[in-house]
């Protein structure tokens, strides 16, 4: 689905590093192109992984069911945000001294595409069906010095200009020299160029529109690509407008006073063989796609080995355990018993901050909710990449909706503390992680705010996004915690003793810290190869589809973190230490600091980020995301534990 709007590749057509995404399917969904190639490979395990990353079916989705045009009919090109890797703010088109409409007008714009910062405005370019124009005059304007030191400063943070036609976004071919020859596609069309520190502005554009036709089907044409060839032109001589390209690049911003820039542009209609459901694939492809099979493949089998591993080693060595503790003992044998049979009572005593637990626990749940709801919204091509802030637009509603279920786990935990303060659980529950969220949101919208960006969400999008917490989100916390307090107390298998027992002297790997150090890894490297990926399609500015795999991988993300919880927890009461609610939640969740970590080495070796601005918006964002992985990670974890623990307790004779 599109998470910004901007680069695939830099000015020389080279795709950042790993950059490789394959996958095809736009809103109304047939056979990808990949799926097709490997049926005709015969490879049953590569079809099924290709296949996997996007649906297949025949219907069209509500709101983007194809557009056909006759000859002549008006083509809309719409213009969007100008964006930048360089500094993340977006800028409304018009701020530069581009060609305007007599009257400007704002596309309706769902809560998505305002929080991501889109702004789509009409504009005087006349497309009209299947008819090519050359050197067609949009208008002349005289450059102010504050114009062009504008531009100048837009050039070198690498803007790119993002129009629209028919929802499809343009797109520019780059050639790859060297030996990997080929075509690359990036997203949009630079400002202007610097060469031998001169100032170069695109102002003559070629645009290039591919049309499928299929009289059979369906009357009429249908637009299937959009792409922009941008040029730099000094076109006026003798107040006669002419488009021969002399060299390139021709228009430098100049120092003297009044100088004049002439906007043209070519319009080029070209037949395509191209389906109107698979126009996408464009978009969606990048090259190099075989890195990201293998190593997700590779990811996937090192997991499920070492996943494998630990459970084999905790079922032989309980399966002696329960085994030894319900034979008849001795008395001698009884007194020299030692493991976890000895904590009994005192295993399910209260933690320490239950409260906290409880909430986190709950939290993480909402969390959890909401990516499993969304996944499947994604994989059944609801999300597709033509609905425009579709995708953060569901994670903000399924955030809202899922309190219910974030209230419920809560007030079950806390009740199985045997905790009488249920009110003020749920009003934590309720405010604590939302409102660290829309703080670090609020503090950074303002930082954005101050830099004048289109990127900064107005105060009535502010107040809709309050209306949502308070409104919906806090009474359906509410909700849950009245039906989780309403039901019974979870039956534990052993009661607790009144008085502590006492925690012998413990070797230093059971330390939290280490335990929590060692923890983090697994769950970590089971997301690792799909980060890349995700972060390269929210700061990158490119298009991000394989939902498929994000499926499989938060599988194996959710069983890793189980399983790594339960292994800790067993080895921890094995040393007769009873401490393991904060532990298990901890193991697993400090694989968040792993992502953080992992997101500043990604700040420092794939982007230019140079701003102060720039820089908090990145750390305040990842942070924002740091956190949600936490509470996710460590709530699985932590239910993981307790069920074991139950388990294996309701498995043995206690006297």
């Amino acid at each position: 689905v599109a998470i910004g709007g901007g680069p695939a590749a830099d000015a020389a057509g080279r795709t950042p590093a790993g950059g490789a995404m394959a996958g095809a399917m736009a809103g109304g969904v047939a056979l990808p192109a990949h799926c097709r190639a490997g049926r005709a490979k015969a490879r049953p395990l590569a079809l099924w992984a290709a296949c996997l990353v996007a649906p297949a079916g025949a219907l069209y989705l509500p709101g983007v069911a194809p557009m056909e045009y006759a000859e002549g009919h008006k083509v809309d090109l719409k213009v969007n945000k100008l964006t930048s890797v360089k500094t993340q703010l977006p800028y409304r088109y018009y701020v530069l001294p581009y060609c305007e409409p007599p009257t400007i007008q704002e596309s309706v714009e769902n809560l998505g595409e305002i929080l991501e910062g889109d702004l789509i405005e009409n504009s005087p370019y006349e497309v009209q069906m299947l008819q090519n124009a050359s050197c067609k005059f949009l208008c002349s304007l005289v450059l102010t010095e504050q114009q062009k030191a504008q531009f100048r400063s837009m050039i070198d943070d690498e803007y790119l200009v993002n129009w629209l036609v028919d929802n499809l976004p343009a797109a520019t071919r780059y050639v790859r020299r060297g030996s990997n020859q080929g075509t690359t596609y990036i997203n949009g069309f630079p400002v202007g160029i610097v060469r031998n520190q001169r100032y170069y502005i695109h102002n003559h554009v070629k645009l290039d529109l591919k049309y499928h036709a299929s009289p059979d089907e369906y009357e009429g044409y249908r637009i299937v690509g959009f792409e922009v060839e941008p040029y730099s032109m000094s076109q006026e001589a003798d107040g006669v407008v002419s488009c021969k390209e002399v060299q390139y690049p021709a228009f430098e911003l100049s120092a003297q006073q009044g100088q004049k820039i002439t906007y043209t542009y070519d319009v080029q209609w070209t037949e395509s063989p191209i389906r109107w459901a698979s126009r996408w694939d464009v978009y969606l492809k990048m090259t190099g796609g075989q890195i990201h099979w293998f190593s997700i493949l590779n990811s996937l089998m090192i997991m499920l080995f070492l996943s494998g591993m630990v459970a084999m080693i905790l079922l032989r060595t309980l399966h002696r355990d329960i085994t030894k503790y319900n034979e008849l003992a001795s008395a001698e044998e009884a007194a020299e018993e030692t493991g976890w049979k000895l904590v009994h009572g005192d295993v399910f005593r209260k933690p320490r901050h239950s409260k906290l637990l409880a909430v986190s626990v709950g939290s993480g749940m909402q969390i959890l909710g909401m990516s499993v709801v969304t996944l499947l919204f994604a994989l059944f091509g609801l999300l597709s990449p033509a609905h425009r802030g579709a995708l953060l637009q569901c994670v903000m509603l399924l955030y809202t909706f899922m309190g219910i279920c974030a209230g419920y786990v809560t007030s079950r935990l806390y009740k199985t503390f045997n905790g009488i303060d249920w009110k003020k659980t749920t009003l934590i529950c309720a405010f604590l992680y939302p409102g660290i969220f829309f703080t670090i949101f609020f503090i950074l919208n303002l930082l954005i705010w101050g830099q004048k960006s289109s990127g900064a969400v107005p105060f009535s999008t502010l107040f809709a996004v309050l209306c949502l917490w308070f409104g919906i989100s806090v009474p359906l916390v509410f909700l849950g915690a009245y039906f989780g307090f309403r039901k019974a107390n979870i039956e534990l298998p052993v009661r607790t003793n009144q008085i502590p027992r006492q925690i012998p002297a413990q070797p230093w790997f059971i330390h939290p810290v280490f335990t929590a150090l060692v923890g983090g890894i697994l769950p970590f490297g089971a997301v690792f190869t799909e980060l890349f990926f995700i972060m390269s399609s929210i700061w990158q500015h490119q298009f991000y589809y394989l939902f498929g795999f994000l499926a499989l991988v938060l599988i194996i993300l959710l069983v890793t973190c189980a399983e790594i919880s339960i292994a800790l927890t067993y080895f921890q009461l094995t040393s007769e230490d009873y401490r393991w609610w904060w532990r298990a939640f901890l193991s697993s969740g400090s694989s968040a600091m792993y992502v953080f970590l992992y997101s500043i080495l990604y700040f420092s070796s794939r982007l230019q980020i140079e701003k102060l601005v720039s820089t908090l918006l990145y750390f305040g964002y990842m942070s924002i995301i740091s956190i949600m992985f936490f509470l996710l990670t460590g709530s699985v974890g932590s239910l993981a534990a307790f069920a074991f623990v139950r388990a294996i307790y309701g498995s043995i004779k206690i006297d």
